[in-house]
């Protein structure tokens, strides 16, 4: 990866990837703002708001929007996450002008019609009992109730449905004010992109954005707690978390590797010990986030209702186990893993143009793969054990669905 980094006067920063031989780029703004943000009277704005400037933006339409990528045969979509929101684009290099110009459209210029809001709210209510009928998502918003209580980290990026028929196009429209500063932009593009035509075009696009006061983003502690949801499934689903690091903590990258040692894969203690040799589990996994403040280490399962107990109790135990004897061997295709993981990402126009704005936004730098790869290689059995241990010094959060184990935990 040689991304280039610049700066714009007004403080959006914009980092560029040529790719030789490429013959398509990937270009987005990435923007970090998300749920956690919101006041708690609109749960689900930052969302709303990342389908609602869909509907017409630009004096385009949905219909023209779509026509406007898809006519040369290129794609356009978005995400919202507790800290990040996105919009990114797929086209041809020769292209990447018009998909960013799309982009900026839906940032800076929606037309947050009333109407359309009222039927795309209807849009994101299914979407939200969509999510309440799915256990193995639903678990997840479960769970950060479960780690961070009141706090605004906790609350599910969809919202509820109070929440979102309570939003107003008013509402969409300070958010964008209030929230998308120069200073939380970062415009990427990686793969058929001329560097010095996408600053230009960025500084046109997105240049004359005011600076000005950036809202505080109200921190966040793991607290710990249980969440139960007494409704039946076919199975049990249940999750727990310990207190884990912020993104830019120097013991991330060992925490990642003994997170991926016990439960990154068919090969991880979790999946051998749970699924593989006793069968309590058809799907058991370990997996961290970080945030800027704070991050979980945290497991799921789903089982037979009769074995969520039991499977807990296992599940745990494996986990204190490895921090205390986690092997080299492990250690080592832990590390194989995260390592051949990251380099097949980078490999694609897209996850050059994730990682540089992710990093971006943890760092304030593109971190080349280099650096990343010798992150991984810097940690010995020793810090990974360490990392291993230290979740067990602060509290634990337990979150179930279709057991009662979390009330007992």
């Amino acid at each position: 990866m040689s991304g280039a980094l610049h700066r714009l006067a007004n403080g959006v920063t914009v980092a560029v990837d040529p790719m030789p031989g490429a013959q398509s780029a990937a270009v987005g703004v990435y923007t970090s703002v998300g749920s956690r943000s919101e006041p708690a009277a609109l749960g689900g704005l930052a969302h709303l708001v990342e389908h609602m400037v869909f509907k017409g933006a630009g004096g385009r339409d949905a219909r023209a929007i779509a026509e406007a990528i898809e006519d040369v045969g290129g794609s356009l979509n978005a995400w919202t996450a507790r800290d990040q929101t996105v919009f990114h684009a797929r086209v041809l290099g020769a292209d990447v002008p018009l998909a960013l110009t799309l982009i900026a459209d839906l940032v800076r210029a929606p037309t947050l019609d009333e109407a359309e809001l009222e039927r795309e709210k209807q849009v994101i209510l299914s979407e939200l009992g969509e999510a309440l009928d799915q256990p193995d998502d639903l678990i997840h918003d479960h769970l950060f109730t479960a780690c961070f209580g009141r706090q605004a980290l906790a609350r599910p990026v969809l919202g509820r449905e109070p929440t979102i028929r309570a939003a107003t196009a008013a509402d969409c429209r300070a958010w964008l004010e209030r929230e998308y500063r120069p200073e939380r932009i970062v415009v990427a593009a990686s793969g058929a992109v001329d560097p010095a035509a996408v600053v230009a075009l960025a500084e046109q696009l997105f240049g004359d954005i005011a600076p000005g006061t950036t809202p505080a983003i109200a921190p966040a502690s793991f607290a710990g707690g249980v969440r139960h949801d007494r409704r039946s499934f076919e199975q049990a689903h249940w999750a727990f978390a310990m207190p884990g690091v912020a993104s830019t903590d120097p013991t991330a990258p060992a925490l990642g590797l003994f997170t991926q040692a016990v439960g990154g894969g068919m090969s991880s203690r979790l999946f051998q010990q749970l699924r593989e040799e006793r069968g309590l589990a058809y799907s058991i996994y370990a997996w961290g986030q970080g945030f800027a403040d704070t991050g979980l280490f945290a497991v799921n399962c789903a089982t037979d209702k009769g074995k969520a107990g039991e499977a807990m109790a296992l599940a745990r135990d494996v986990i204190a186990r490895a921090a205390d004897d986690l092997s080299e061997a492990e250690l080592a295709r832990a590390r194989a893993q995260m390592e051949a993981g990251l380099l097949m990402t980078l490999e694609t126009v897209q996850g050059r143009a994730d990682q540089m704005a992710r990093s971006i936004e943890v760092f304030g730098r593109i971190m080349t793969p280099a650096e990343l790869v010798a992150e991984l290689r810097a940690v010995d059995v020793a810090a990974a054990r360490a990392a291993g241990q230290a979740l067990h010094e602060g509290p634990i959060a337990i979150a179930s669905i279709g057991s009662r184990l979390a009330l007992a935990a």
